[in-house]
């Protein structure tokens, strides 16, 4: 099997874009018809499998990969982590590539055990990449890359994140660099060792779109690395703010969007719509709005 990284750069060949929509269930923003089926954790978690499975019916011909939270479905216990288990599985039969969005991070054994449950098409969760926090240093990425390398899969680590309070920690000055840019380094490093057929390694970058500026900055420092792009559309980041992620290829970044896209229902400019031509609508505009910006291949 190719290795992630390669594999998303033919998905994002295949598709023409870099959109990832984003799964993150939240029960009071759902379409109405799903809460008609009462609210207990079970058939809130039942509602949590049809509405992403529906999703994934809708996107999986328009886009490269799928990111789920797994904070929404853990919410519902055992029942809503079934739920994420059996939606990852579809989203692999529909063609996605599933990038699980975990921030797991740890050191030792502990970590060896995350990468374990999560990372690859032989994990019990089985996904592709999953995002990583890296803030308890490098030797707490040592085990997710070991297991990402030995299973062609991927991780993205949180660099420069989409949030004000993450500035609090990244950009803080140190040695001569900021936070981020240590880090950024540190998982350049990583990936330029391991590059594939496409030029990017098997560690990918977490870097926001709401910091234009350091999106620039850190695409210049890290050739070998793919960008993980959250901050675009509900949290205010535009296609021009994401267009300094990408390589000259188009590639080299996917850009998620969850709440405008999965949520499109509730959006004025969709009404009169079902839920499901809506989320295709939204997704065809921000496929669009990217393609202003970024030209695939």
């Amino acid at each position: 099997m190719p290795m992630f990284f390669d594999r998303l750069a033919s998905a994002v060949q295949r598709t023409k874009t870099p959109l990832v929509v984003g799964l993150d269930p939240r029960w009071e923003s759902l379409p109405s018809e799903f809460h008609a089926q009462g609210g207990s954790i079970a058939k809130r978690a039942n509602a949590y499998l049809h509405w992403s499975c529906g999703i994934l019916d809708v996107i999986a011909p328009l886009v490269p990969a799928v990111k789920p939270q797994v904070a929404f479905y853990e919410q519902l216990g055992f029942q809503g982590m079934h739920a994420l288990n059996e939606i990852v599985g579809y989203a692999r039969r529909r063609g996605l590539q599933v990038i699980v969005d975990g921030k797991r991070g740890d050191i030792g054994s502990t970590a060896e055990g995350y990468a374990d449950a999560w990372l690859g098409e032989k994990s019990p969760w089985q996904g592709d990449a999953l995002t990583v926090s890296p803030y308890l240093g490098d030797d707490s990425l040592e085990p997710f890359v070991a297991t990402a390398k030995a299973r062609d899969a991927g991780i993205f680590v949180l660099v420069k994140t989409s949030n004000p309070g993450g500035k609090f920690l990244q950009d803080i000055e140190a040695g001569g660099s900021t936070i981020y840019a240590r880090m950024g380094d540190l998982v350049e490093r990583i990936s330029s060792e391991s590059a594939g057929e496409q030029g990017y390694g098997v560690a990918g970058a977490v870097v926001g779109a709401t910091y234009p500026e350091q999106l620039a900055e850190l695409r210049a420092r890290m050739p070998h690395t793919w960008f993980l792009v959250p901050g675009y559309g509900s949290q205010g980041g535009t296609a021009a703010d994401v267009a300094p992620a990408f390589d000259a290829r188009g590639l080299g970044a996917v850009v998620n969007s969850s709440r405008a896209i999965i949520f499109a229902h509730a959006r004025k400019e969709f009404a009169g719509l079902d839920w499901q031509q809506a989320i295709e609508q939204a997704t065809r505009e921000a496929i669009a709005d990217l393609g202003s910006v970024v030209t695939v291949g």
